[in-house]
């Protein structure tokens, strides 16, 4: 027990390392660490993942206390191993449970870890984050900068927040980011009846319930062990798919035979859907920009049985690498992601209030070029994970005057809220009102 915790947090730490030097998200950090550590131990993996998942949702609480019991000096002061280690001393003994024992423990670990010399600059500091009292060090901040403290949001956006939603419902949308959203999935037709899917799983022990409105689309109740790790995964029988996506491929309304572009394809949970709804008649065109990101694409639609598909690698601000115009484009471009921080926790730290702009101006570009494919009387779907006016309803709003000959139409099966600033026909789903991520959906039909 005690090498398999002082192994997780040798890899929490060399993770943490990771995305401070290459701005990489959790996971693949997480992924990258294991293998240069050669770490084989699965419980050693998961104990870090959950480590790290969590230090990196309340960094900067973290780093306001850090920083209150270093003084005069900074955290930006320390090298990438100890800087690492702190974080994670800080979380595990001001947050989850400080006891003095605890705490020389992890300081007795972290120095066999990292060795004393490279702790030395930093051991002087742990005794005196023991004497920090959060809620005393909170009190003497304003009411915008301790509420970001408080739910672990940056302070730009609980402003922006507030801005959007009101004070009161903003609040309940920043304390739900706290929690872990429920897990959904999608059954899989292509390989086998949905009833017949859902007795394997529950044969090994995965216990789901049905999301009303939606078709094959389960909330994940409880599982015996890792839902990547079941046959029923291996054997392509599901997709782990969040409800809010599940319903922008349901609003999309792809028919059988149809011509669809599926724009920003990658990790391949739309097409995947697409050819599902679809019944593998057809042709679907997936692009995507991304290398790494195609690979997986590649593996996943292999695994589903999705036989329609055909990949493109190409930049989608930039004219698209096909001649013909489609009955359906579905554009799910890359956006801040800021309905989805409690999944993403590493994404809010790396986003300023710019960042916002930046993007909309990116999805600005792909919808350009997406809409000079398709067809008179055909469709395009747009869809975020993010609740930003800017890469939404304002886009969509702008894309209506320089692109006159598309109307928004109703964005069904409705699950959501209307959408704002006027979209009555579009969709909007919020964590703490739909139990998904943070989501936005548009349908446009182009005139003849």
């Amino acid at each position: 027990m005690v090498k398999l915790l002082r192994d997780a947090w040798a890899l929490a730490i060399e993770t943490l390392c990771w995305m401070e030097l290459h701005g990489l998200g959790e996971r693949l950090a997480l992924a990258k660490a294991t293998k240069q550590m050669g770490i084989k131990d699965a419980r050693v993996v998961g104990l870090a993942h959950k480590m790290v998942f969590e230090t990196v949702r309340k960094q900067n609480l973290i780093d306001f206390l850090l920083n209150s019991a270093l003084a005069l000096r900074s955290l930006n002061d320390f090298k990438l191993g100890p800087k690492a280690f702190l974080r994670l001393y800080t979380h595990e003994t001001k947050i989850v449970n400080g006891d003095f024992e605890k705490a020389v423990r992890i300081a007795r670990m972290g120095r066999s870890i990292l060795g004393w010399r490279e702790l030395r600059g930093a051991e002087e500091t742990l005794g005196e984050i023991l004497s920090i009292q959060p809620s005393q060090a909170l009190k003497q901040l304003s009411d915008e900068e301790r509420i970001a403290l408080s739910t672990y949001n940056p302070t730009w956006f609980v402003k922006y927040c507030f801005r959007l939603l009101g004070r009161d419902e903003a609040l309940k949308f920043l304390r739900n980011t706290t929690e872990i959203s429920p897990t959904y999935i999608r059954i899989n037709t292509l390989k086998m009846s949905e009833k017949a899917a859902l007795q394997k799983m529950e044969e090994e022990g995965v216990i789901l319930e049905k999301s009303q409105q939606l078709k094959y689309t389960y909330k994940v109740v409880e599982a015996q062990k890792p839902l990547m790790r079941t046959r029923s995964f291996h054997n392509g029988l599901f997709f782990v798919q969040d409800k809010a996506s599940c319903l922008a491929t349901e609003v999309a309304s792809p028919q059988t035979g149809m011509t669809v572009l599926d724009v920003c394809a990658a990790p391949g949970a739309k097409t995947t859907h697409l050819a599902q709804l679809m019944q593998n008649q057809g042709m679907i065109y997936s692009i995507e920009y991304s290398k790494r990101r195609m690979r997986v694409w590649k593996r996943e639609t292999k695994r589903m049985g999705a036989k329609i598909v055909f990949p493109l690698l190409a930049d989608a601000r930039k004219p698209l690498p096909v001649k013909f115009s489609a009955d359906l484009v579905i554009l799910d471009p890359p956006c801040t992601s800021t309905g989805v921080f409690s999944k993403v926790p590493s994404a809010k730290w790396r986003l300023t209030k710019r960042s916002i702009l930046s993007m909309a101006r990116i999805q600005w570009e792909m919808l350009n070029q997406c809409a000079e494919h398709v067809k008179d009387g055909g469709f395009l779907v747009y869809s975020t994970c993010s609740i930003a006016l800017e890469e939404n309803e304002m886009l969509i709003e702008r894309f209506m005057k320089w692109h006159p000959e598309f109307t928004l139409v109703e964005a069904s099966p409705r699950i959501g809220s209307l959408g704002l600033r006027g979209q009555t026909e579009s969709q909007r789903l919020y964590p703490h009102i739909h139990g998904c991520n943070g989501f936005f959906v548009a349908k446009l039909q182009k005139q003849a």
